[in-house]
């Protein structure tokens, strides 16, 4: 039953995640500065991992650490504990959410196997470096350290991902030098952006295999990331194969823009994608044709391989196909907590202050912080809500994340999604805020080709 898998937190997660937090809080001073407490932490991570395949690695790795020989292997031995850690917790809190569900993961394939050279040393290098500083120990120069392991990351397809990834822990460090100022730090954010890119900095770390899938694919809904240099949408959806199998599967778009784009007028950074907008505020289906798919679930969405469909609703969608459709298993740099995010289909719920009141005498509360400004959901929506299409979250406790409602307002039924304004907003008074932000966007763009042209 969903209630009880909302109700309580599976046992051993809390512990996995104070360990956790006792490596976070060793990386924030610096493990050149290891004192008694943080030694003491560090202990209790190797001792959780006596008797494992990984133990004498871990034991060796942390006895040395605290000596203060701090070298790549120790190091990648510290991160992959973390890394373990992490994704017991996630796998924990995802297998109780299944069972509640009824939902069922496609097996994972063999992954292949990275092979980057010498341009991984780079990157391993200046990782050592912020972990020997430790975050408060980050300068201007320290965090300028990347530029170069970057540079020569981006020149290979293979490492890009991990070179986008050095990027931008780079530029929140920059930001935010010297850290040593910094009020507070992003301490469990830093450090996974860190552990992150140091395993995908070893050699013959698993690579993220794709395949060609067809069939339809039917959005559920989606997710905006408003960044001030980014935005995304990042699609939740059915794939329906030719074989009468479906399965959850996500797929994203996301364009570079300034900071000053933001709201609805950021749907015009997409311009490049009117197959995967029209889809989203049209509510059609897509047809697919040799479309990558990642194990871990992700299309990576080409517009000239897919086509518009018919119109589909995807609240009917989901009632009927959702229950039965198996999700893909999760990529290793993917089981973590802080990435869970579940579509659910919830009806027949209550109403307090705040969250949704299911069967079984639970409230799940409503990540309302991630409603975004380029859609129509509003709090007030999802208050006047009898249906809601969301994705579970988890962070300390399960919350809902609303990508579609059904509601009643004035006494009218209405259906809102998220992706209703992809091309542009329906409302009055947004529309006219948005052609106004859109004068500013076709500016900058005009100038953008003028400096590309000389």
């Amino acid at each position: 039953m969903l209630a009880d898998a909302l109700r309580s937190t599976p046992d051993g997660v809390a512990e996995a995640l104070a360990l956790v937090d006792g490596v976070d809080d060793a990386l924030v001073h610096g493990l050149a500065r290891i004192d008694e407490e943080r030694a003491a932490a560090c202990e209790s991570l190797a001792a959780a991992f006596a008797g494992t395949p990984l133990g004498d690695r871990i034991a060796d790795a942390v006895g040395k650490i605290i000596a203060g020989t701090v070298t790549d292997e120790h190091l990648a031995a510290l991160a992959g504990a973390r890394a373990a850690l992490l994704g017991a917790a996630h796998d924990a809190l995802q297998s109780a959410l299944d069972t509640a569900l009824g939902r069922s993961r496609v097996a994972a394939p063999a992954a292949t196997v990275t092979d980057s050279g010498q341009l991984l040393a780079g990157s391993r290098s200046w990782l050592r470096e912020l972990a020997i500083a430790g975050w408060r120990g980050v300068g201007h120069e320290l965090a300028a350290g990347a530029a170069q392991p970057v540079q020569s990351l981006l020149a290979r397809p293979g490492t890009r991902r991990l070179a986008v990834l050095l990027d931008g822990l780079a530029a929140e460090l920059r930001s935010a030098a010297p850290v040593a100022t910094l009020p507070r730090v992003p301490v469990r954010r830093w450090a996974d952006l860190w552990m992150r890119a140091l395993l995908l900095s070893q050699e013959g770390y698993p690579g993220t295999g794709v395949t060609p899938a067809d069939g339809r694919l039917i959005i559920l809904g989606v997710d905006l990331h408003e960044h001030p240099t980014v935005f995304r949408a990042q699609a939740h959806a059915l794939l329906e194969s030719a074989d009468g199998t479906v399965r959850l599967v996500r797929t994203s778009v996301a364009a570079a823009k300034v900071d000053t784009i933001s709201g609805p007028s950021a749907w015009r950074m997409l311009s490049a994608f009117p197959i995967f907008r029209g889809i989203l505020a049209e509510r059609r289906t897509a047809e697919i044709t040799g479309m990558g798919l990642t194990i871990g679930g992700d299309l990576i969405w080409d517009e000239s391989k897919a086509a518009a469909g018919e119109p589909a609703d995807p609240f009917a969608a989901a009632r009927v196909r959702l229950g039965a459709a198996a999700a893909m298993p999760v990529a290793p740099l993917d089981r973590h907590p802080a990435a869970l995010a579940e579509p659910v289909l919830l009806e027949g719920y209550g109403h307090s202050d705040g969250g949704f009141d299911l069967a079984g005498g639970v409230t799940v509360a409503l990540d309302l912080d991630r409603l975004p400004a380029a859609g129509p959901l509003t709090p007030a929506l999802a208050a006047a809500s009898t249906a809601c299409l969301g994705l579970l979250r988890w962070d300390g406790r399960w919350l809902l994340q609303p990508l579609a409602v059904q509601a009643v307002v004035k006494k009218k039924p209405v259906t809102v999604h998220g992706g209703d304004w992809a091309l542009g907003p329906a409302e009055a008074k947004a529309a006219k805020a948005e052609a106004a932000a859109g004068t500013a966007v076709d500016v900058l763009r005009e100038r953008a080709g003028r400096l590309l042209r000389k």
